[in-house]
């Protein structure tokens, strides 16, 4: 007798009795169900492959605070931890999202959990850091770990200090108080973070309460970033505005023989020495000049050097500045400095104006990694939620630097070029198998992508960081 053949787990087409149609352009299209284990997201895979071979979750699942659960059917920390990172990759902006994620049969295979947590699974999972104590030892060795990836650079890296406001209308999470934003007084919180701007890479974000001041801990942050970065990152100089000019951090700068560049404010010592016939040097760009003078605010224990900026709104009206009233026509800058004079006022200006890119890491991280929406009712378990949501773009970073590619891209890009692919998933003899649907035009840049991942060795073979749509 011929025996039946063992039956197949693979996919399998199981439609409805009746199907629902519609009609487009003239025709008749008929919507039914299925039970194939199909995934909107199976272009991810790309990432966590390499995201495992770089022993990642292995490292978090070393540091993450939480005990053991012992039951049988229980979910690990790193469960949740991973699970939550994936949600963010593709574009999940609450904890109830990621748990939406339940219903994607590819993530469990493709994360190497058991499966995707709840809401409040994930709300108890960060409840578990229940202090700035539990939070340093979980993510300090975190961020360490992401910037070890770095290549150590001869002239070194720049670091750029800032801060930002989440927004909170309701105000009943801890730390959500009343702070200055740019749309006036709004219950907020205030991060802290610092980035490498050559990189592009977040080495490290404390979350202070909406009241405080933008200098308020930072020199406590400074010196915990100072003594956790890994040895052959050299830093050739830091970066801030003007609410970091602060005494005690000039000061810690200068003890550590650190070049800074510091926007100085224009307080009224400042603006009376503008009005006060001060010599103005042109520049080759039309419209602005420069001056510098040995100032001493009051609070500092001396002078220090100061490059003063000043844009004629007529030849530069996108240069920013302040007005003077009794002095218009004209936009002023102040910039504080440890450079050496050899440096010329202009040079120091244009290092500064290199910042700007941290606005656009901030950016990337509110759009795109949802910070303004993870906040929690315990203060430590939004600073944790935060970190990892932070961490996930520095993965992100990583990843793009592990394909080769020159210029990042935004977690946007990487969405519609790699992660929102769809496909299926089978276990045909027992192998679990995924099947991208790419189009055939598409498939040698995949074919690559998925070389330069897998490669045991390393290699200087960059793949475009885009599938070409020619053909």
């Amino acid at each position: 007798m011929k025996k039946n053949q063992s039956e197949d787990d693979g996919p399998h087409h199981q439609s409805v009795a009746d199907a629902f149609e519609f009609k487009s352009a003239g025709k008749s299209i008929a919507v039914e169900f299925t039970d194939q284990k199909l995934s909107a997201h199976a272009g991810s895979a790309v990432f966590w492959a390499w995201l495992h071979g770089t022993r990642w979750s292995a490292r978090l699942a070393e540091h993450l605070p939480h005990r053991a659960a012992r039951s049988n059917n229980h979910l690990t920390a790193l469960d949740k931890a991973l699970a939550f990172t994936h949600g963010l990759l593709c574009e999940a902006r609450k904890l109830t999202h990621v748990a939406y994620f339940r219903r994607d049969p590819m993530v469990p295979e493709l994360l190497g959990i058991h499966r995707v947590a709840s809401q409040s699974s994930l709300s108890r999972f960060f409840a578990g850091f229940t202090s700035a104590g539990t939070n340093l030892r979980c993510f300090r060795p975190l961020w360490r770990w992401c910037v070890e990836r770095l290549p150590s650079r001869r002239e070194g890296y720049t670091l750029d200090l800032d801060s930002t406001r989440l927004l909170h209308v309701d105000g009943h999470q801890e730390g959500v108080q009343t702070g200055y934003t740019r749309m006036g007084f709004k219950p907020c919180l205030h991060p802290l973070l610092a980035v490498l701007a050559e990189a592009r890479l977040v080495v490290q974000l404390w979350l202070r309460a909406g009241s405080t001041h933008c200098g308020n801990n930072v020199v406590a942050f400074f010196l915990d970033l100072w003594e956790q970065r890994p040895r052959h990152v050299r830093l050739r100089a830091v970066r801030a505005d003007s609410g970091f000019c602060v005494p005690e951090l000039l000061q810690l700068w200068e003890q550590l023989q650190l070049p800074y560049i510091v926007v100085a404010r224009l307080t009224t010592s400042i603006q009376s020495l503008i009005r006060n016939d001060m010599v103005w040097t042109a520049t080759e760009l039309a419209g602005t000049d420069v001056a510098e003078i040995e100032y001493q605010s009051r609070g500092w224990d001396n002078p220090r050097r100061i490059i003063l900026i000043r844009h004629r709104q007529t030849d530069r009206p996108e240069a920013g500045g302040k007005k003077l009233f009794d002095m218009p026509g004209y936009l002023y800058q102040a910039l504080v400095t440890s450079l050496p004079t050899t440096v010329p006022p202009l040079a120091v200006w244009r290092d500064y104006n290199g910042r700007a890119d941290c606005e656009n890491v901030i950016k990337e991280l509110q759009q795109g990694f949802a910070l303004p929406t993870l906040c929690l009712r315990p203060f430590w378990a939004t600073e944790a939620a935060l970190s990892l949501a932070t961490l996930t773009y520095n993965l992100t970073v990583l990843f793009q630097r592990a394909l080769g590619w020159q210029t990042k891209v935004t977690i946007h890009s990487l969405r519609f070029w790699l992660f929102i692919t769809p496909g299926i998933i089978a276990h045909p003899a027992g192998k679990t198998t995924i099947k991208l649907a790419v189009p055939s035009r598409e498939r040698d840049w995949w074919t690559r992508l998925w070389e330069k991942i897998l490669s045991p060795f390393p290699n200087c073979n960059a793949v475009e960081n885009r599938p070409a749509f020619a053909g």
